[in-house]
């Protein structure tokens, strides 16, 4: 499941965010009357229907890994939680819809039509993640339901189990942070262009406008980050304790980056910021941090869990930080000069920064996951009540087959990308119609595509 999820969510800022992204290139080629960014637009609009494709595979395999590896949750608790699935599930069967209209409009459709056909599409993926995030906010805090006598949930209340404590601070931590890593992972890649010598329009409009997108965010993201540390400290003591390594209840409690948790309280390695943690969690030194040995081992992360869930925080929050700097640059720059940093170091800084946000969405996911154990419903279900009771060999070939339809999946995605972008630079240089790329592109997406001498048919429409 860690191997599963951890592979899918790489996908997830490109399926929830990309659409936007797109759409607001689109908007200013029509506004503009842009061939450039119409040109840009249509480019992201295929890269978005492939990693859509790929999606579908690995989300499939999640799918059926619920309830083959988690029978114990799912058959107790998933008449109240399973409404965000239900949720998950409609979005993404409407944003396959709306994907297909909209790879059709190009060219079939007026073009303020078919941007207004598209304009869902972003609603889509955000309903999607409405439901993902809500399922596992409840599993964070749950509520929405009472216990009978044998144990079991009754007297569901669907408002309630949706909206649960931390529903809000990781649903907007989230979106943002899924926009934010799109953006500077779309950005990267023009980045290396601009590198390479290659400084026409079209390499600037496509790193510019994705990462002011990104930069924009970045210091709404670092707040909001703030925000749901706090939450966390207020409705999950224990797993904030874990995530800062804070031992025994105190006061003046020290922060530390990064370090390591030994099974006696001490702390080895790292940077101690002597009462820091305290002023971050309530503003002041003298704030209360509940610690690890407030409850008994066995309703705790042990001492090596807790150290990857503040290992995995620790590098989020110091991942953040920098690209507040880099949005910071950028920003100063474009005020005072109206133009990039000239740098290269600016460039290569932004060439980065993409792999450093696909970084911070899996370390998010880890500390989210390895801070809350030993439960998978907090304080209501342990992950050893909850799991399959397959035996290892049988959960090995599983495994095995997983991990070669992701990595077909995940190389097939790659050799595609590599082959449109190869396809699209010969397009760029003037090659000619018909040639070994195939049927390349015309002037604009709106515009007429070119006849090809050696093409048979009319091979006018793509």
């Amino acid at each position: 499941m860690a191997f599963t999820l951890a592979s899918h969510i790489l996908l997830v800022p490109f399926g929830v965010a990309l659409p936007a992204i797109t759409l607001l290139m689109h908007y200013r080629g029509l506004r503009k009357g842009d061939a450039v960014a119409l040109l840009l637009a249509r480019r992201w609009s295929a890269v978005m229907a492939v990693q859509f494709a790929i999606g579908i595979v690995t989300g499939t395999v999640l799918s059926f890994e619920f309830g083959l590896l988690w029978p114990g949750m799912m058959g107790r608790w998933g008449d109240v939680f399973g409404l965000g699935f239900g949720i998950e599930a409609w979005a993404f069967f409407l944003e396959a819809i709306l994907i297909a209209i909209y790879l059709y409009g190009w060219r079939r459709l007026k073009p303020w039509t078919h941007f207004w056909l598209g304009l869902p599409l972003p609603l889509a993926a955000l309903m999607g993640a409405f439901g993902i995030v809500a399922a596992n906010a409840w599993m964070n805090t749950p509520r929405g339901f009472t216990l009978d006598a044998s144990g079991k949930p009754v007297n569901v209340h669907v408002r309630q189990a949706v909206f649960t404590p931390m529903f809000g601070p990781e649903y907007w931590h989230f979106v943002v942070g899924v926009v934010l890593t799109a953006g500077y992972v779309v950005a990267g890649v023009y980045a290396v262009g601009l590198l390479r010598g290659r400084r026409d329009r079209y390499h600037r409009l496509g790193f510019t406008l994705p990462f002011t997108v990104a930069a924009i965010l970045t210091p709404v993201q670092f707040v909001l980050g703030d925000s749901i540390a706090r939450s966390v400290f207020h409705k999950q003591p224990v797993k904030f304790a874990a995530t800062e390594l804070v031992w025994k209840t105190d006061t003046h409690v020290p922060e530390y980056l990064f370090g390591r948790l030994h099974t006696d309280g001490s702390v080895s390695g790292g940077i101690k910021i002597p009462q820091l943690d305290s002023i971050l969690a309530g503003f002041r030194p003298s704030t209360e941090v509940t610690g690890l040995t407030s409850v008994p081992a066995s309703d705790r992360p042990t001492v090596i869990q807790a150290t990857i869930a503040h290992w995995a925080f620790d590098i989020m929050v110091t991942v953040g930080s920098l690209l507040v700097l880099l949005a910071l640059w950028y920003g100063w720059c474009r005020l005072r000069r109206r133009e990039l940093p000239r740098s290269p170091w600016f460039l290569r800084c932004a060439a980065l920064a993409g792999a450093a946000c696909l970084l911070t969405v899996e370390c998010g996911w880890i500390t989210t996951e390895v801070g809350r154990q030993p439960w998978i419903v907090y304080q209501n279900m342990r992950v050893s009540e909850a799991v399959t009771g397959t035996r290892a060999a049988s959960l090995w070939t599983m495994f095995g087959i997983v991990v070669v339809v992701y990595v077909l999946a995940f190389g097939s995605f790659l050799t595609v990308l590599v082959k449109m972008s190869h396809r699209w630079r010969l397009a760029d240089e003037g090659a000619p119609a018909g040639a070994a790329t195939g049927d390349l592109e015309g002037a604009t997406p709106y515009g007429p595509r070119p006849l090809s001498t050696t093409a048979s048919g009319d091979g006018g429409d793509e």
